[in-house]
């Protein structure tokens, strides 16, 4: 979602999957709105939005990894190792830094429910960590699947009764938030993303077959969603809450 590649070596494809998952966001978080504002009584943990939403989170951070390999790709022959972990720090603090300011503004308002480790928490930390992973297929595929399973496992763990692993997946008793991302499964997600990256655009080529429809006015608007993913991230909840206020809450 947040990691973008330079303009020349774009994929249409994965900006146009990126715009997807925004378009998906938004319509689960007016869903989210209209039911946190009282204008509807959706059940938010009911099956079907819980199918619609596991996807979105998916698809997200499965993004991230592949576009974690196409910038890496493109930049290692021209940086040193220093520079390379130096890039990729500042990159993964940079996208962590945000996320605790979205834990601050939500924590202002609405207080309830506020952020604590969310998407933005999730995939700095993720960066961060990944960087080891980012030429490697099978390591990052198995590690991967490690770590989804032990997030998987500790769903059906239940709560505990202490806070302190929340950002690992060890949800607290009577936890509440409007985001949570723990690393594990999500961090697992970014690795298989990376698998894939390496797989399917290998050196940045891709290594598979595909029509191009990135002038297609549809896939045009989905690339330019993907492209601004972040700016979008960061602002459309605001704009959903205003346009709630302007029609229905002042």
């Amino acid at each position: 979602m947040l990691v973008n590649t330079d303009k020349k070596q774009r994929f249409w494809e994965i900006d146009a999957l990126r715009g997807i998952a925004i378009l998906m966001m938004i319509t689960y978080h007016v869903i989210f709105d209209l039911n946190y504002f009282k204008f509807t009584s959706t059940d938010l943990n009911s099956s079907p939005l819980l199918v619609f939403l596991y996807p979105v989170g998916t698809l997200f951070l499965l993004l991230v990894g592949v576009s974690l390999t196409l910038s890496y790709n493109r930049v290692k022959n021209t940086l040193t190792t220093t520079q390379l972990q130096i890039k990729y720090f500042k990159r993964g603090a940079s996208i962590f830094t945000l996320g605790l300011l979205i834990t601050v503004v939500t924590w202002v308002y609405p207080h309830d429910g506020y952020i604590v480790f969310g998407v933005l928490h999730c995939i700095g930390l993720s960066i961060l960590l990944a960087y080891p992973f980012l030429t490697t297929r099978l390591s990052a595929f198995l590690v991967g699947i490690f770590c989804i399973s032990i997030g998987v496992a500790l769903r059906f763990l239940g709560t505990v009764d202490f806070p302190w692993l929340l950002w690992l997946g060890f949800v607290p008793t009577s936890f509440y938030t409007l985001d949570y991302f723990p690393l594990l499964p999500w961090y697992g997600v970014v690795l298989i993303g990376i698998f894939l990256g390496n797989t399917l655009y290998k050196n940045n080529t891709r290594k598979f077959v595909l029509k191009d429809y990135s002038h297609n006015l549809v896939s045009r608007l989905l690339c330019f969603l993907g492209r601004y993913s972040l700016l979008i991230y960061l602002l459309h909840q605001l704009l959903i809450v205003g346009l709630l206020y302007v029609f229905f809450l002042r």
